[in-house]
C-alpha cells in the first residue's frame, strides 16, 4: 500500500508538471504575439509621428503655401467663424467657440 501511494504521488506530480509547464508556455506564446503586436504598433506611431511633425510645422505649412497655394490663402480670425448646423431640414449658425473659451 505505501509503494502504490508513493508511485500515485510521483505519477500526480509528474502530470501536474506537465500541465502547469503546457499552460506557461502557451501563456508565453500569448505574451510574445502580444509584444511583436506592440512592436509593431510603435513603429507604424513612430513614422506618423514623424510625419505629422514634418508635415505640420509652422515652417513647412508656410513653405507649402508658397509653392503651391500663392496668394490663394488668407488668414482669417477665429472669432469670425462659424458652423452651420442643418438638422430637421432647418439651418442652425452658431459662434466657433474654442475649449479655452468655454
Amino acid at each position: 500500500m505505501k509503494k502504490f501511494s508513493i508511485i500515485f504521488v510521483i505519477l500526480f506530480l509528474i502530470l501536474f508538471t506537465a500541465l502547469i509547464k503546457n499552460s506557461t508556455k502557451r501563456i508565453s506564446d500569448r505574451i510574445f504575439v502580444i509584444e511583436e503586436n506592440i512592436r509593431s504598433l510603435k513603429k507604424d506611431f513612430s513614422n506618423i509621428k514623424l510625419e505629422n511633425d514634418y508635415l505640420s510645422s509652422a515652417e513647412k505649412l508656410l513653405e507649402f503655401q508658397s509653392l503651391y497655394f500663392d496668394d490663394e490663402l488668407l488668414k482669417k480670425d477665429i472669432s469670425n467663424i462659424k458652423i452651420i448646423d442643418e438638422s430637421l431640414d432647418k439651418l442652425d449658425v452658431k459662434l466657433f467657440k474654442l475649449i479655452e473659451n468655454q
